[in-house]
């Protein structure tokens, strides 16, 4: 009789080390057990606006980085809670959301996945980023684009700082096209671009790998922002920027084509382009008109879009040939979808590309994404 129990003992023993090694397999195979580990790049980020709010949805919907703090000095954080909790856009956060001894405790599944200080600073070099242990920092207040401006984040503690918008100096980066450039050693404050060009630029990579691109006009249908005014108002020097957003289709200026340049050299000098703002909360599309070097049928070009959306840009780019609208793409974590329905082509070397994007949601996955990409560079 001792010698079964003994038997069954070791029998139990050694089916628990099996079951431990496959929780292990499975936690190494689910990329929100990235979480749990040191390897986690720890994030901050400055400024709870419309983008801030959504970096974190991203980092909680993707689960490969960790959360650690939140500044915004206009905020109270019961109303931080608040404005995380709903979204008309988005809807409602799909988990729990509250305020515990001061910090923002964020969880899915019945389960706290990020713990975040909340901090209300003015000054970028005075929020305590090194103590809260945030490595990387999103700059997603609009204010502090410039390298100079930016760098009040490393003197708080951060290692690295990625601006949520177009910067006038610092190096940009658009994942799925440049990131590779990156460089750990001297690239410290950098720029995930504009929401415009995370879209423009991986259709206009593919189109000019394959094709060669000779020169090209960007339009952007682009759905309102924060910065436009609900009813008319005053608007600095671009007067008509500032007439009623729900009320009008107003022509703006935008540096999003010529900013490709920046990430494809190639295309230096043979993008440029303009916006519409237009009276929606979300969801914009681009209108890439180009002049191609090497003929191509309207079908070869939607095969080499469909070939990189299914194969290298798998998750940045998408295809779709189905009678889709703006609406169909709220909360798309895409860069850049594809619309084969609505391209047209004059001839073999003159075409209109179309291509969606939700101007939030997928530019907050991406900062997410380059991230993720430079943290694993370092």
């Amino acid at each position: 009789m001792a010698v079964v129990s003994v038997w069954t003992g070791s029998l139990l023993r050694f089916a628990g080390v099996i079951l431990d090694l496959f929780a292990v397999a499975r936690k190494r195979l689910d990329p929100r057990s990235y979480l749990t580990t040191a390897m986690a790049p720890k994030i901050g980020i400055n400024g709870f606006g419309r983008i801030g709010r959504l970096v974190l949805r991203a980092a909680i919907e993707k689960g490969t980085v960790d959360v650690v703090a939140v500044n915004d000095p206009f905020i109270d954080p019961n109303y931080i809670v608040y404005l995380f909790k709903y979204d008309s856009t988005h809807g409602r956060f799909k988990g729990t959301v509250k305020l515990v001894n001061g910090e923002l405790v964020v969880g899915t599944e019945g389960k706290p996945t990020h713990t975040i200080k909340i901090y209300n600073s003015k000054d970028p070099a005075a929020i305590p980023w090194g103590t809260a242990g945030a490595e990387y920092v999103v700059e997603s207040t609009g204010v502090f684009t410039t390298q100079a401006k930016a760098n009040a984040h490393i003197q708080g503690g951060a290692k690295k700082v990625v601006i949520s918008a177009p910067s006038a100096d610092a190096p940009m980066f658009v994942v799925g096209v440049n990131e590779d450039k990156y460089n750990p050693a001297t690239d410290h404050i950098i720029s995930n671009a504009s929401c415009t060009t995370n879209c423009l630029a991986p259709l206009a990579k593919v189109i000019n790998d394959k094709f060669g691109i000779i020169e090209g006009l960007m339009t952007t249908v682009h759905a309102t922002t924060a910065t436009q005014k609900t009813v008319d108002g005053p608007s600095g020097k671009q007067w008509r920027d500032g007439r009623g957003a729900a009320q009008n289709i107003i022509p703006a200026s935008t540096g999003a084509a010529k900013a490709v340049g920046k990430v494809i050299p190639e295309l230096n000098g043979k993008l440029t382009g303009m916006a519409f703002r237009v009276p929606t909360p979300d969801v914009s599309v681009v209108d890439l008109t180009a002049r191609l070097e090497k003929p191509a049928s309207l079908d070869e070009i939607k095969a080499a879009v469909k070939a990189a959306a299914e194969g290298p840009l798998k998750g940045v780019l998408a295809y779709t040939d189905e009678q889709v609208v703006s609406t169909d793409f709220v909360s798309d974590s895409h860069s850049s979808i594809f619309d084969a329905g609505a391209s047209i082509s004059l001839n073999p070397h003159f075409v209109k590309l179309i291509s969606w994007y939700d101007n939030e949601y997928g530019y907050s996955h991406r900062v997410v994404d380059l991230i993720t990409y430079i943290h694993g560079k370092q």
